[in-house]
């Protein structure tokens, strides 16, 4: 069966819904007011990232129906994203404890292991090497880390949205081109969501994600990436390579703080992109540099590595050297001033 039709729909779709969820968060006062800690300065609805979440999740089913995924990547997919769409739901909508956020965030990426049958073997430097139990060990880290990082990169507008959109295209070409036709479906149907909510989140945006959609996006991508490494362990990094622009930044900011000693917990807004939005004055050009950075630096190293038998581990220091370059020059983890 040909689903080539469903992708306009479902962008369809997630426009609608997120036209529908702006009504609401006005009829409701479900609105993100500007504060210190805040990179905008008018008050704007947030939690529209909820369409991005209803959409994905009606279209794993049929995927999984149709053939296209397996049922156990299926399952992965609907446990631990309703589970973090819904925690992030109940704390856009008011305040969940951060130790019961953690709770939850540790259960879903259990719950998205398990189905996933845990951390394949990865390729390091010409060698498979299996590292089991820490490596699953380490694929729960780096999913909690990962959507959580997906939260703290939420900070302007249309960001999260456009990293969402190259990374799942850039690995959708990358699949075509290697042969792994198979695993294109998930990731371009997930585009397609994005794309509907992009619409009234592109800057000036005039709604926000909110936590229900970031951090689903954010465990969604990573569930992506270790299912694509049961297919080909290159392909593990490739989706490294790609996530670079929102795992530098992050992880250097954290670093950065956690060696200073703030409360990593607190708002902030000392994010490499956050600095390069206050120094030129606007969401946009920030934005579109991800974006620019996506296609014309992160997605050739990714080809390389699958299509030129580069080594994954080094292909990810080349790729994000001049990336901790940018986080230092525009500040990442600095005191603000």
């Amino acid at each position: 069966m040909n689903f080539i039709w469903c992708l306009p729909v479902l962008a369809g779709i997630s426009l609608f819904l997120t036209w529908l969820l702006r009504r609401y968060a006005l009829a409701t006062s479900l609105i993100d007011t500007p504060n210190a800690r805040s990179s905008h300065t008018i008050p704007t609805p947030r939690g529209g990232g909820v369409a991005i979440v209803l959409c994905f999740l009606m279209a794993v089913p049929v995927l999984a129906w149709a053939g296209l995924i397996q049922w156990s990547w299926a399952w992965a997919l609907l446990g631990a994203g309703v589970a973090i769409a819904a925690l992030g739901f109940l704390d856009d909508h008011g305040h969940v404890p951060a130790r019961w956020r953690l709770l939850g965030h540790f259960s879903a990426a259990v719950w998205a292991l398990f189905f996933l049958g845990g951390f394949a073997p990865i390729h390091i430097f010409g060698f498979i090497v299996d590292l089991g139990w820490f490596g699953h060990f380490f694929a729960v880290l780096y999913l909690v880390w990962l959507l959580n990082l997906y939260n703290f990169m939420d900070g302007i507008d249309g960001i999260a949205s456009v990293e969402a959109l190259c990374v799942c295209l850039g690995m959708c070409a990358i699949y075509w081109l290697a042969g792994y036709e198979t695993l294109i479906w998930a990731p371009l149907l997930f585009c397609m969501a994005v794309l509907g909510f992009l619409y009234w989140n592109f800057p000036p945006a005039r709604i926000f994600m909110g936590d229900a959609g970031s951090g689903f996006i954010g465990i969604t991508l990573g569930i992506f990436s270790i299912q694509a490494a049961w297919v080909s362990p290159q392909l593990f990094w490739a989706w490294l390579i790609m996530l670079g622009v929102f795992i530098v930044d992050a992880t250097f900011t954290l670093v950065r703080r956690i060696l200073r000693g703030d409360k990593v917990y607190e708002a902030h807004r000392s994010h490499a992109y956050q600095f390069a939005s206050r120094h030129f004055g606007k969401h946009r050009p920030v934005t579109l540099t991800v974006a620019f950075i996506n296609a014309f630096w992160l997605l050739p190293i990714a080809f390389g590595t699958i299509l030129l038998g580069l080594d994954g581990a080094l292909a990810i220091c080349v790729a994000y050297i001049p990336l901790i370059v940018l986080a230092i020059r525009f500040n990442a983890g600095a005191l603000e001033k």
